[in-house]
């Protein structure tokens, strides 16, 4: 649209305006003025005027609260919804630093045994390895003087 055009429609606009005005300004609405006393009017409690206050809005609402609380509160109670989903979760926890330390103890300790053992085959003895088998020894000549 061109400029010329925009600022006709914009004055047909206006002028529609201004008769729609001059049409209902000799009707006076009284809403809320009463002209035969020359008062304001007051509403009655009979009339159904409806105000939109904040107390209207909230009128419910503390009620609602209280229930959904309690409804929590209830589930909260659920002896199913106390117990933890993994039960031994805790001790899990607990226990992993200690199985850590075990492990590494655990396997220098097979590492050690293995270094031993090799070495006992190669004829290098220690003194656990030949105190281990001069046990063996002892349990075999044991056998040995059962059977006879």
């Amino acid at each position: 649209m061109s400029l010329a055009e925009t600022s006709d429609a914009r004055k047909a606009r206006l002028l529609e305006l201004k008769k729609r005005k001059e049409t209902s300004q000799g009707i006076i609405k009284n809403r809320n003025f009463d002209p035969e006393s020359r008062t304001l009017k007051k509403h009655a409690g009979s009339e159904d005027v409806e105000m939109d206050t904040v107390e209207k809005k909230v009128e419910g609402l503390a009620e609602q609260v209280i229930a959904e609380d309690e409804e929590k509160r209830a589930e909260d109670l659920n002896v199913f919804n106390i117990a933890p989903k993994r039960p031994n979760w805790d001790l899990k926890r607990e226990t992993d630093k200690k199985l850590a330390k075990l492990e590494r103890k655990t396997q220098e300790a097979i590492h050690t045994l293995i270094r031993q053992r090799l070495a006992a085959q190669k004829g290098e003895s220690d003194d656990i390895v030949g105190a281990m088998r001069a046990q063996e020894r002892a349990q075999d000549q044991e056998d040995l003087s059962d059977e006879e």
